[in-house]
């Protein structure tokens, strides 16, 4: 018997999304394995992974509202290749070379052919993590559409969490002063686990306890009896009819928590916490009362994280105890960047020259030693690396993404995990990006951009049914 051609053509389909998707669940959870990809080379290889997954990616069952995503990255994408012209190109078309290649050849007595950027090509160079982001978001948007496969992906970053903080937990234990085969250079007595920096590891572990907390919170309503909930009754009903997937989600939840408060960071915890406390509220915010009983639980959210705080994190307390909640050598680099913003607004220095710009500007403020070559706040090194425009355009896009997130949550509670997941995990790393830098290391960022994908997909998904249902 022959195969018909239809028959063909479904199943090449279900291959190449099967694929895909696959390609999908290994950038979720393979980014922070190797030194959280942070070397060039990991970074060209996660493009090309990420690209093949795009080459299989099914597109037929795209809605009008995804298409308009598309077109919004589109936008972005093409805003951010206008810039990376500017700086790259002998002939620009708008701006004017960066005066420091003038004033180099009057040193030098030679003339230099002049650039936007401060160093020649190094925005090429510097292109591939923003690139990584990209197809991330864009294999996640596309993958999403299918609400099993987005539930898996979302319990595969969980469980990949789970591994990690299991990995960082022993190796702080047996084998301390290595990360993998290498040796530490920094942050002794911290768990980084496969990550160089103690302030990333925070960051992707409180992401991946949020990621836990909303997984534990789908599992307790759907334990709970149906219509609304009897909060008086709750501990009891959860004692007496406890359902083996919540003793392990909650177990689970514990150990990323763990591996979060080992790293010693104050700002990844802290922030983690909060956003920890406002994904409980706004999950169960339609089951609870109005006006006093809504700030009633948001009380007991809070008290609660400060005892979790407090019996788990006594280490992150000491260091705020002892340094505060920030340190004057940030403050000196956010006013010196601003500096560097001021004197180039529209194009910047030119995408990865921070490090370079920087020392010019150095404030007084800081100590002799060191090299600061990471602004500590992405927003503000993205403006001075590629004006203020771009910074606003990329601005403009995350707030976008952040309100359709938070308006896919009004559907059916079955499809709240991926879009509140997506909410809860950008919220972490656009707060933490103000303080540290871990959206600028890939083996997090491409996690944070694929779980976007994911939960913007589910969100158009789920407005469509909340407004085709009424």
């Amino acid at each position: 018997m022959t195969e018909i051609p239809g028959d063909s053509r479904r199943s090449r389909r279900s291959l190449s999304s099967r694929i895909s998707a696959g390609i999908l669940y290994v950038a979720l959870a393979g980014p922070p394995l190797l030194f959280g990809s942070r070397e060039p080379i990991f970074v060209a290889a996660w493009c090309v992974i990420l690209g093949a997954g795009l080459a299989f990616a099914p597109t037929r069952r795209l809605l009008a509202g995804h298409l308009l995503v598309l077109a919004v990255l589109a936008f972005v994408a093409l805003c951010f290749g206008l810039v990376l012209h500017e700086q790259l190109s002998a002939h620009p078309w708008v701006a004017s070379f960066n005066p420091i290649w003038a004033r180099a050849s009057e040193v030098l007595g030679r003339q230099l052919a002049p650039s936007v950027s401060i160093v020649r090509d190094e925005p090429l160079f510097a292109l591939g993590p923003s690139l990584a982001n990209t197809l991330a978001l864009v294999l996640g948007l596309l993958v999403g559409v299918d609400a099993d496969r987005a539930r898996r992906a979302v319990r595969v970053l969980a469980w990949a969490g789970v591994g990690y903080a299991v990995y960082g937990i022993l190796a702080l234990e047996f084998d301390p002063n290595e990360i993998l085969w290498r040796e530490k250079t920094a942050y002794f007595g911290n768990l980084t686990s496969t990550f160089i920096n103690r302030n990333t590891a925070a960051a992707y572990f409180g992401s991946c306890s949020t990621v836990w907390l909303v997984l534990l919170l789908s599992a307790v309503r759907g334990s709970l009896p149906r219509g609304p909930i009897e909060w008086k009754k709750v501990p009891g009903h959860l004692l007496t009819n406890t359902r083996k997937r919540v003793i392990v989600r909650f177990v689970m939840l514990f150990v990323c928590l763990s591996a979060m408060f080992m790293t010693s960071s104050r700002g990844g915890t802290l922030v983690s916490l909060m956003v920890m406390v406002l994904t409980f509220l706004i999950y169960f915010g339609r089951d609870l009362p109005r006006g006093k009983g809504l700030v009633v639980a948001a009380m007991g959210c809070i008290l609660t994280s400060l005892l979790v705080l407090q019996i788990l994190g006594s280490n992150i307390g000491d260091r705020i105890d002892l340094e505060g909640l920030s340190d004057v050598g940030r403050l000196a680099a956010y006013r010196s960047t601003l500096g560097i913003i001021a004197d180039n607004p529209w194009f910047g220095t030119g995408l990865g020259t921070f490090a370079a710009a920087f020392p010019a500007y150095r404030s007084n403020a800081f100590y002799m030693g060191g090299v600061w070559d990471i602004a500590h706040n992405t927003p503000l090194e993205l403006a001075s690396e590629m004006g203020i425009p771009l910074a606003v355009v990329v601005a403009g896009a995350w707030i976008a993404a952040l309100v359709l997130l938070f308006l896919g949550l009004r559907g059916r509670r079955r499809s709240m995990v991926a879009p509140l997941a997506a909410l809860a995990v950008s919220l972490i790393a656009l707060l933490h990006s103000l303080v540290d830098f871990s959206l600028q290391i890939a083996g997090y960022s491409i996690v944070v951009f694929a779980l976007l994908g994911l939960g913007l997909s589910q969100a158009v998904r789920g407005t469509v049914d909340e407004m085709s249902s009424t």
